[in-house]
């Protein structure tokens, strides 16, 4: 199968794929041995559960989103910083293409998900993220674009899922739309 991190991505792949296909609760390690192609035990070398996988495509793109904040570290909030920011974070979430999925899977599968994403600091993150992006003190309309710069990047993926546009045509207009929000 590859190297040992080849063989991740591949479980991780798959499972993501399976998952939002019947759900996560419904689908179990066997039926992604089978769609893998190697046996139970083969997976169980790399993750002895479902939460494992599901943890593991967190702390992923956690990490992608840390690399953002240590840039942010120390950098003043210039127009060009802020522009910058979203940028980097366009691309920290875009990085690996799985980033829709494991998106939809988080969505609808919530309740059965929600203990593992929490404790993953993304809450804190994410306010750090806001607070660079709109001066202090400024208004409640101008706090809501930045919030919003940032969640539309995430959700440019699922408002233009009827459109015939690429991945990366989405990719950039949810950039576009981030920007204007806060005035870049």
């Amino acid at each position: 199968m590859g190297t040992r991190s080849d063989t991740r991505e591949k479980i991780q792949d798959v499972a993501l794929e399976l998952f939002g296909e019947q759900g996560y609760d419904k689908t179990s390690l066997r039926e992604i041995a089978e769609r893998l192609g190697v046996t139970k035990a083969a997976l169980y070398y790399h993750f002895k559960t479902k939460e494992e996988i599901i943890t593991s495509l967190l702390q992923a793109a956690g990490e992608r989103l840390d690399k953002v904040s240590e840039w942010m570290a120390g950098k003043d909030p210039t127009p060009e910083n802020r522009r910058e920011l979203l940028e980097r974070y366009a691309a920290a979430i875009n990085e690996g293409g799985g980033h829709f999925k494991l998106m939809r899977l988080m969505q609808e599968n919530q309740p059965a998900l929600r203990e593992l994403a929490a404790g993953l600091k993304g809450h804190e993150r994410m306010k750090a993220f806001v607070e660079f992006l709109v001066d202090p003190g400024a208004s409640l309309t101008d706090q809501l674009k930045a919030r919003l710069s940032i969640m539309v990047l995430h959700m440019g993926q699922f408002a233009l899922q009827e459109t015939d546009a690429t991945q990366a045509e989405k990719q950039a207009a949810a950039l576009e739309v981030g920007r204007g929000l806060i005035g870049q």
